[in-house]
């Protein structure tokens, strides 16, 4: 059976959390929260309005891309075609830097994509930047070998969870969990609460047959 492509936006959820991706990707569930809202609107004023052009460059808004051979493809919010032939492709996000790669790796799958979409070599697209709308400036992503492999690993990690139709067990993170619009969905305390009690039962279980 042939695989599927992989929406772009899939590799930065299972980055930040694999029980989060499934539950969106795979359960197709989804829930609003202030900071999802707001990075909504921000995505739809990236993309709202007619690609224009500036001195030297080009800038194309709400770009479809795909890669046929990596099987991915997404949107880039806004990509600059530059007159010297550099491409550089922006992601929109509202909030700040973090501590993960997830939202890097999203913006490296557009670079991918954006290769194969102009015919360019691997590797062409050397750097992207993400706005973090709490900074209200750019910040540049250097799109060197070690992110480019990261982010082919998380596709296919990404692909296998999808098509095998499971979701992965949760395991409760204050950082990640409480600021997740799925907290209520994903109950990720009440998960921990059930494997604890079931690693008890099977003890316990264990101990009688035992004596």
């Amino acid at each position: 059976m042939a695989s599927q492509s992989v929406p772009l936006s899939a590799l930065q959820h299972y980055l930040y959390c694999p029980r989060q991706c499934a539950l969106i990707h795979v359960e197709r569930e989804w829930s609003e929260n202030t900071g999802t809202a707001e990075g909504k609107v921000m995505h739809e004023k990236a993309h709202s309005g007619q690609g224009e052009s500036r001195p030297g460059v080009r800038i194309v808004r709400g770009l479809e891309v795909r890669s046929v051979r990596y099987e991915l493809h997404g949107v880039c919010d806004v990509v600059e075609i530059h007159q010297a032939g550099t491409i550089i492709p922006v992601e929109y996000k509202r909030g700040r830097p973090k501590g993960h790669r997830a939202d890097e790796i999203q913006l490296c799958g557009q670079a991918i994509c954006l290769e194969e979409t102009f015919g360019r070599g691997e590797g062409f697209i050397d750097e992207g930047h993400l706005y973090y709308g709490k900074l209200k400036r750019r910040t540049v992503v250097p799109l060197g070998a070690e992110l480019r492999a990261l982010t082919l690993e998380t596709a296919e990690k990404t692909r296998s969870m999808i098509a095998s139709g499971l979701t992965p067990p949760g395991e409760y993170s204050s950082r990640l969990c409480d600021r997740c619009s799925l907290i209520e969905l994903c109950q990720p305390r009440s998960l921990r609460l059930r494997q604890g009690v079931d690693r008890w039962f099977l003890r316990s279980l264990d101990k009688s047959l035992m004596e």
